[in-house]
């Protein structure tokens, strides 16, 4: 079970525009840290990668399955659609109903 992440934690994760570019590229398919860095075009090399995606996982919004000695990670979309809908709770409570959260 994933632990409840507050608002703050969650927009630090996605602040950082490596990693906004990394959770694109992970959502709907499953990768390797290496095929993420290729789909980075190798500006951002496989340590900061390995980084980003910690933080990602750290936070629940990457689903991380283990194959022998490689790791595949996707995009946990229902994770990020909670904690987007938890910032419009929080700071647009105005507008939750239009987006149906």
């Amino acid at each position: 079970m994933q632990r409840e992440v507050d608002t703050v934690e969650f927009a630090k994760a996605i602040a950082d525009e490596t990693r906004q570019q990394i959770m694109k590229h992970l959502c709907c398919v499953w990768l390797t840290v290496g095929e993420v860095v290729e789909k980075l075009d190798g500006r951002v090399n496989q340590p900061t990668v390995s980084h980003h995606l910690k933080k990602l996982e750290d936070v629940g919004l990457v689903h991380v399955r283990q194959e022998g000695r490689q790791r595949f990670y996707t995009l946990n979309q229902r994770r990020v659609t909670f904690c987007c809908g938890k910032l419009i709770r929080s700071f647009a409570p105005d507008y939750r109903d239009e987006y149906g959260v």
